[in-house]
C-alpha cells in the first residue's frame, strides 16, 4: 500500500509544476485540448448509436425474458463503455504526446533538472515518437478487447471489465510517460522494463491514479501537464532507492 500511495504522490507532485512553472504547463494544455475535443466526439457519438450496439452484439436475447435480456444487454454496454474508455484514455495518451512532444520535452527536461541537476542529450526524435504511439495503441486495443471480453460475463462482468481495464491501462500509460525520462539515460526498453517491474505497486499506483483522473470530464486536458512532471519523478524515483526528498516537492 505504501509504494502504491507513494505512485499516487509522483502526480500530485507533478502538479505542484502548475505553480512554480505556470507558463510552461500551460503550453502542454495546448495538445491536450486538440485531442480531448476529438476523442469526447467520438464518446458522443458512441453514446448515441450505444442501445442500438447492445442489441446488435446480444442477439441471442431477443427471446429472453423482459428482465434478463435487460440485464444482459446492461452489462454488455457496460462492457462496451469500458473498452471504449480503455482505448479512449490509450489513444488520447498516445496522440497528445506524438503531437505535443515538443511542449512536453520541454516539461519533463526542467523537471528533471530540478531533481537531479542533470541534462541529457538523447534525443526523442519524431520517428520513435511514432513508433511509440502506434505500440501503445496496439496495446490499448488489446486490452479493450480483453476489457470487452470479460465484459460478457454475468453480474460481475462489468464491475471486473472496468477493474482490469483501469489497471492495465495505468501500467500501460506509467510505462509510455516514464519512457522518455529513462529513454534520456540510454535505458534500452528491457533496462526500462526491468526497473518497473522491480517496482510494479509504485508504478501502478502512479498509472491508476492518473487513468482515474483522466476518466474525469475534461480531467485529462488538465491532468497531462502533471502527468508528463509526475512520470519524470516516477522515473527518477526507480533509479534512486532513496524517496524523493521533501524539498522537491
Amino acid at each position: 500500500m505504501r509504494e502504491l500511495l507513494r505512485g499516487a504522490g509522483m502526480l500530485a507532485r507533478g502538479f505542484a509544476y502548475w505553480r512554480r512553472r505556470p507558463g510552461l504547463m500551460l503550453l502542454g494544455l495546448v495538445p491536450a485540448v486538440i485531442v480531448g475535443l476529438l476523442l469526447v466526439g467520438g464518446l458522443i457519438t458512441l453514446a448515441a448509436f450505444l442501445p442500438g450496439l447492445t442489441e446488435a452484439l446480444t442477439p441471442f436475447a431477443d427471446g429472453w425474458p423482459t428482465l434478463w435480456a435487460t440485464v444482459i444487454r446492461i452489462t454488455v454496454g457496460t462492457a462496451v463503455v469500458g473498452a471504449a474508455l480503455v482505448l479512449v484514455a490509450i489513444s488520447f495518451t498516445a496522440l497528445t504526446l506524438l503531437i505535443g512532444e515538443p511542449f512536453y520535452e520541454r516539461i519533463w527536461r526542467v523537471v528533471e533538472a530540478d531533481h537531479s541537476g542533470s541534462r541529457f542529450d538523447a534525443s526523442y526524435d519524431f520517428w520513435r515518437s511514432v513508433g511509440d504511439a502506434l505500440s501503445l495503441v496496439s496495446r490499448g486495443l488489446l486490452i479493450a478487447v480483453l476489457s470487452l471480453a470479460l465484459g460478457f460475463i454475468p453480474i460481475v462482468g462489468g464491475v471486473l471489465s472496468t477493474v482490469v481495464g483501469v489497471t492495465l491501462t495505468g501500467w500501460v500509460v506509467a510505462d509510455e510517460l516514464s519512457s522518455r525520462a529513462l529513454s534520456a539515460r540510454g535505458l534500452a526498453a528491457s533496462e526500462r522494463r526491468a526497473l518497473r517491474h522491480r517496482h510494479p505497486a509504485r508504478v501502478l499506483g502512479f498509472g491508476v491514479t492518473t487513468q482515474l483522473c483522466f476518466l474525469i470530464p475534461l480531467g485529462a486536458i488538465a491532468v497531462m501537464p502533471a502527468a508528463v512532471a509526475g512520470s519524470t519523478l516516477l522515473a527518477h524515483s526507480l533509479l534512486d532507492p532513496e524517496p524523493v526528498g521533501a524539498q522537491n516537492t
